[in-house]
């Protein structure tokens, strides 16, 4: 969105400000091109296109699971801030980013309310503090790329009975200086992909992602995975930087198969960190997989070979 309001200022300036000569004449087919392309991939994420996960009619509460979503930056202490909107949002999982043995005690009182977690306290800012009203099992905490980043993996049970697989990530960002390449990130969202695309249950998968909705590896993970975003067709919802209006990116996700259609996602109040929480709840619906097959981005021979060439590096 940024790029094309540019796009748009510069546009405006070469026809009121500029000379009107040939280079002036490419200048604006080339910002015109370039538009073009910045609307294409961001449509996708508008009201104005197809909703990939359709809206649930009928409410259906013993089928449904409400989900919290918060990089809550490791260094910042407002720890009650938290735990109130944690309180107003009242999911069935709060699933907490950058947690250290700092923020692991602050927020025991979840224990109350959340009788199964996991939880990996870290002072690398890799850190994950997971609570679940509802049962969980055959939980892991993995290291799928990196020996200190971790990631969740967990079958949660439904008020209904039914069994549904989770997958909590943060993955690595490419930082110059210190990580420049999005190597670690990339093989970590296709190995997820391929385990979600395996599972014989539902799957969702949410976290700090550390890329935008519309990237081209975020493109590739949900047609590796076949599981759909409930951005599309709806709005970006930009988590990241809190801190700054103009500069906001989507960057915090919650990603689900096609058994699951949509109640509501939506931004919650930010607490002094530098990413906004996500709440997202969803609803399980047998018939909703035949409603929603065609909704999958399809990947062809070039999608796969371009995921075993990701996965295959570091």
């Amino acid at each position: 969105m940024q790029k094309l309001v540019l796009h748009i200022v510069a546009l405006l300036l070469l026809f009121y400000v500029a000379p009107q000569n040939s280079f002036s004449l490419i200048l604006k087919i080339a910002l015109l091109l370039s538009s073009a392309y910045l609307i294409y991939q961001i449509l996708p994420f508008t009201p104005l296109w197809k909703k990939q996960v359709l809206q649930a009619k009928g409410i259906k509460p013993d089928q449904q699971l409400k989900l919290f979503i918060s990089n809550v930056y490791e260094f910042n202490e407002n720890h009650s801030g938290c735990l109130d909107v944690i309180a107003k949002a009242n999911p069935d999982v709060v699933f907490l980013l950058e947690t250290n043995e700092r923020w692991n005690k602050a927020v025991a009182s979840l224990d109350n309310d959340y009788p199964h977690s996991i939880k990996v306290p870290l002072e690398n800012t890799y850190g994950m503090l997971f609570f679940s009203k509802l049962p969980l099992k055959d939980s892991e905490v993995k290291y799928l790329v990196e020996d200190d980043i971790p990631s969740v993996h967990t079958k949660i049970q439904l008020p209904n009975g039914k069994w549904v697989q989770l997958y909590g990530l943060h993955p690595t960002p490419p930082v110059p200086n210190e990580n420049p390449r999005s190597t670690e990130r990339d093989k970590e969202l296709l190995l997820v992909a391929d385990l979600a695309k395996e599972s014989k249950i539902p799957v969702i998968v949410f976290g700090d992602l550390n890329d935008v909705a519309w990237s081209y590896t975020t493109t590739l993970f949900l047609k590796i995975s076949e599981l759909l975003d409930p951005r599309r067709g709806r709005a970006f919802i930009n988590t990241f930087h809190a801190k700054y209006p103009l500069m906001r990116f989507p960057l915090d996700h919650v990603f689900c198969s096609s058994d699951f259609k949509l109640i509501k996602i939506t931004r919650m109040d930010n607490f002094n960190s530098d990413h906004f929480p996500v709440f997202v709840q969803l609803q399980y619906e047998a018939i909703a997989k035949h409603q929603q097959e065609d909704n999958k981005l399809d990947a062809d021979q070039g999608d796969y070979q371009e995921a075993a060439e990701k996965k295959a590096k570091i």
